[in-house]
């Protein structure tokens, strides 16, 4: 996987006191960056900041993502945290304060395949 592009238009400092703010305003929500697999054909998504509800599973997080970028029901989708699968029934805020980067910002990368063949 490349580097996030969100990390390399924004610095530290800027991506860490933007998600405090965020954790402060919306305590019961997860900042999440939603960016596409570098060789993936599958098409960009029109936004790459999400506000997700704490107590959404990876799954319910997945049919998002395939809403925003318009994807066809026979099309698969597979998105990794951290380069890892994450399991569909996992909650995203377990899924949060396991894999959290230090900016406090929680990346997800989305792929039309599965990239790591897990």
């Amino acid at each position: 996987m490349a580097k996030s592009s969100f990390k390399q238009e924004h610095d530290l400092a800027k991506r860490s006191a933007e998600s405090a703010r965020i954790r402060e305003k919306y305590p019961d929500r997860i900042p999440v960056i939603v960016e596409k697999a570098e060789r993936s054909d599958i098409p960009n998504i029109d936004k790459k900041k999400y506000l997700v509800p704490a107590d959404l599973t990876v799954g319910q997080f997945v049919y998002v993502i395939r809403k925003r970028i318009k994807l066809s029901a026979e099309k698969a989708i597979f998105i990794f945290v951290d380069n890892v699968l994450p399991p569909t029934g996992a909650i995203m805020s377990a899924i949060y304060e396991e894999k959290k980067h230090e900016d406090g910002f929680l990346y997800v990368t989305y792929s039309g395949e599965n990239t790591f063949g897990q």
